[in-house]
């Protein structure tokens, strides 16, 4: 078999996360989202790996190379403009030319590995795809089924006109026949080509047979949706609990925790978990890492902080006398002391967040803010639920953040006055 791995969006509903890395390579657990469908790959024989790439495509080509090097016979292809699911497909389809079964996977997904399994064992025909019940179809990919087959495929319907709650999941297996079906496929309004075109006009000719999948499955849409698959893949998905860091005395872990290698975790340390600390992290003394809780790569975490439920990048440190809850955190942070995100509204009413300039209910009573990389805070900072801070941003002392701020900007008082900061370092 030969996979296909999709991994040439933006994720621009990710920002500010996205501003400065590929969505695919957005951290969960231990791994990064683009390891779940490759994980997947490997597990059911994949042998020859394509993975279609644009945005940041050095990027994410390092970072494959590295950890599936080894394991595939791997091959990179450029999308170019990105046109869509279909033009993405086709661009890998013609330059493989495969002469065996494919089977195709949207790189940002987080899923047990038994669905992939699962697909290649129940599909037959020209090609099949993975459908998962979601509560608002509008932003996916609808089909209706007859007798398991696809017959009304529709992509983002109106609420109202779905026909059905059963949402593409992104993954398909298909033969080399299906080449005609892509070749064919026309722009859709949005001047996209939809894969779902390419879907229904196989179903039409020669039937797709529609795979019902109920097991845990996320196209990770938004941040906090990120909160959700690092939490279920800390419970679900990671091997036994290791501790292979340094531990002092008086240290307490409790429940599932993983300490990397080189890590320290000082006196008076709490860990619930289930809980992540990565290689060279540094711990305390005297804090407290909540559940469902990924540090990735030395964080430096200091004196009487509390950590809950959130994901922590590469290289930041928050310092002493601060919390952080129910937020992802970009790399190269640094949180003065004294900063308090808030993930709880007075009234608990859903934390509200701003997407792609559309204010969106995350679903969550609780949710803290998004902080793009090289976010700096000045002490004794408050940050709202639901805040974004961009890339290189900063907040001067005192400072409550009532408002996003974007890239480049530095919060100087209470009323939101922005200036111009030169944070990159």
């Amino acid at each position: 078999m030969i996979g296909i791995v999709l991994a040439a969006g933006e994720g621009t509903r990710m920002r500010p996360l996205t501003k400065t890395r590929p969505k695919v390579l957005l951290p969960v657990a231990d791994r990064r989202l683009i390891d779940f469908s490759i994980e997947a790959m490997k597990r059911i024989g994949v042998e020859h790996l394509v993975v279609v790439v644009e945005y940041l495509a050095e990027k994410v080509e390092r970072y494959v190379k590295d950890r599936w090097g080894d394991s595939f016979e791997l091959e990179f292809v450029r999308q170019g403009k990105p046109l869509g699911t279909a033009h993405a497909v086709y661009v890998a389809w013609r330059e493989i030319e495969p002469d065996e079964t494919v089977v195709i996977t949207n790189g940002d997904l987080v899923f047990d590995s038994e669905l992939l399994e699962r697909a290649v064992r129940e599909h037959e025909g020209v090609a099949s795809m993975v459908l998962v019940e979601v509560e608002d179809p509008s932003e996916f990919g609808v089909a209706r089924l007859q007798d398991g087959y696809v017959v009304e495929l529709v992509e983002k319907p109106k609420p109202e006109e779905a026909p059905s709650n059963l949402a593409n999941a992104g993954v398909y297996v298909a033969e080399p026949e299906f080449e005609r079906f892509l070749e064919r496929v026309k722009p859709s309004p949005r001047g996209e080509f939809e894969i779902t075109d390419a879907l229904l006009d196989a179903a039409i000719d020669e039937g797709v047979l529609g795979i019902s999948y109920d097991g845990f499955w996320s196209d990770v849409g938004r941040p906090w949706d990120l909160l959700d698959a690092n939490a279920w893949a800390l419970r679900n998905a990671m091997s036994r609990p290791e501790v292979e860091g340094v531990i002092e005395e008086n240290v307490e872990l409790r429940g599932p925790v993983w300490v990397a290698e080189d890590a320290i975790l000082r006196s008076g340390a709490v860990v619930e978990g289930p809980a992540y600390i990565g290689p060279g992290c540094e711990i305390g003394p005297n804090c407290y890492i909540r559940p469902a809780t990924t540090l990735v790569r030395d964080v430096r975490i200091g004196q009487a902080v509390e950590i809950k439920n959130s994901i922590i990048m590469e290289g930041t440190n928050v310092s002493h006398l601060s919390y952080v809850g129910d937020s992802v955190i970009g790399a190269k942070c640094n949180l003065g002391a004294g900063t308090i995100i808030a993930n709880l509204r007075h009234d608990e009413r859903n934390v509200k967040v701003v997407v792609k300039g559309e204010l969106e209910d995350t679903g969550r009573r609780k949710f803290g803010a998004v902080l793009g990389d090289g976010v700096k805070t000045g002490i004794n900072t408050s940050i709202l639920p639901g805040r974004k801070l961009g890339p290189y941003s900063a907040t001067a002392p005192s400072t409550v953040v009532r408002k996003n701020v974007p890239e480049g900007k530095m919060l100087v008082q209470g009323d939101q006055i922005l200036v111009d900061w030169e944070g990159r370092g």
